[in-house]
């Protein structure tokens, strides 16, 4: 097996490398968010028959492209970190941010929906094993104890996507067309791909991870637990998140132009989330996962109370913000030590299971209020998501102390299974 020497960098140097890693989550984010803002914008310009005769067909079509790019995180976090599992991290996630970058400019120049549809499928491919990369290299830059850590800063960039990015390239849709603002996300993606060459040292490739041996982890039930647990229990997020707008303006009466503040509370309480859950997760991951499903089921329950008095749910929608941004280091931490052995699809996998709970809370949800229960019916139902995240969460933590996995090894010794 390779040794790795420990890194010597500086503390500067660690610092700019985790800044370059968040700049990749950043751009993610906004590139993954930024279609919902924009999404009549794109109706009108590439489905203008369909837009003039329906409009809220034409959206409804339009919304293919979000889809796209969640079935792109799906099939292409797995698959790219196993194959590219033996090589130079560095090297790797410079390959992703290129790809990203060149996939987001064809995106932008697509002459047709049906090329924007599949130039969004392939701008999603690189999502899951950059963040499953990008986690791995955070780990190793912050040191033994410290993954957690490692975690929530690089998911930190998503998180300020949310809150900066997000209605920054939005209003550059709405200024100058959605295409310019695919354009911006594109040069956001190719200042990552700079900053990664740059600030990011090298390490040797590790030729003992095999396909094979990534593949492995497929064969462990802790991780399809883990799998469940983001797929399910995260689903209860999205079951509030995707339907924001109509909570803020059909359920509080509050004029439209109070939904982009929404979405900035929204964000701010991700990003305050985030940073608890990685020290949380290096402090005890077990902990960390059973309050984070816990706690944001009592989010979502607080705001599905108080959902039609304003400046309540205001305050719910940052509670379940952060709350859901709990989640993320402690199954993300969870995997790496179930699947010690097979780290790149270990980091990979988390975001393909977030990106399946993103279509299940998004689709259950939309079934519930379809049914004429009404936005805050779907709410309800991510409480009862979250819940079950938690049921798995437990069955996952007992199952592991009954087997004496790996899982319940101390952070450092896990750590050092991964570098």
């Amino acid at each position: 097996m390779t040794t790795v020497p420990p890194l010597q960098l500086s503390p500067r140097r660690v610092r700019l490398a985790l800044l370059a890693l968040a700049l990749g989550g950043f751009a993610i984010g906004s590139t993954e968010f930024v279609a919902m803002g924009l999404l009549p914008n794109i109706a009108h310009a590439m489905l203008p028959s369909e837009y003039a005769a329906n409009t809220a067909s034409a959206n409804a079509h339009a919304g293919i492209i979000i889809s796209a790019y969640a079935f792109g995180v799906v099939v292409g976090a797995p698959t790219i970190a196993a194959l590219g599992a033996r090589l130079p991290r560095k090297r790797l996630l410079m390959g992703l941010t290129l790809a990203f970058t060149l996939a987001t400019i064809a995106a932008s120049l697509a002459p047709t929906f049906g090329w924007l549809v599949f130039f969004r499928f392939l701008c999603g491919l690189p999502h899951g094993a950059y963040f499953g990369i990008a986690a791995l290299v955070a780990g190793d830059l912050m040191g033994p104890g410290k993954q957690g850590r490692g975690v929530a800063l690089v998911m930190s960039g998503l998180a300020v996507a949310n809150v900066v990015g997000v209605p920054g390239i939005t209003w550059i849709g709405e200024t100058w067309g959605w295409r310019a603002a695919y354009g911006a996300v594109a040069a956001l993606f190719a200042a990552t791909c700079v900053a990664v060459t740059l600030a990011l040292p090298y390490r040797p490739g590790r030729p003992e991870q095999t396909v094979r041996r990534e593949l492995k982890a497929f064969g462990k039930l802790q991780v399809w637990l883990a799998i469940g647990m983001g797929a399910i229990g995260f689903g209860g997020f999205f079951a509030m998140d995707t339907f924001i707008a109509p909570l803020v303006t059909d359920v509080a009466h509050l004029p439209a132009g109070f939904v982009p503040v929404a979405l900035t509370v929204f964000g701010l309480g991700m990003v305050a989330g985030n940073l608890v859950g990685g020290r949380l997760a290096d402090h005890n991951v077990r902990l960390a996962m059973l309050l984070a499903f816990g706690t944001l089921a009592v989010a979502l329950a607080i705001a599905a109370s108080v959902a039609h008095l304003p400046v309540p749910l205001y305050i719910a929608m940052f509670l379940v913000g952060g709350t859901g941004s709990l989640v993320t280091p402690a199954v993300q931490l969870w995997l790496f030590r179930v699947a010690h052995e097979s780290p790149a699809i270990a980091g990979a996998i988390h975001h393909s299971a977030f990106n399946l709970g993103n279509s299940l809370g998004a689709f259950l949800g939309g079934v519930v209020v379809a049914a004429g229960f009404g936005y805050v019916a779907g709410i309800w139902l991510g409480v009862g998501l979250s819940l079950a995240g938690a049921a798995i969460a437990l069955l996952a933590i007992g199952l592991a102390r009954g087997d004496g996995q790996s899982a319940l090894a101390p952070n450092a010794a896990a750590i050092e299974s991964v570098r």
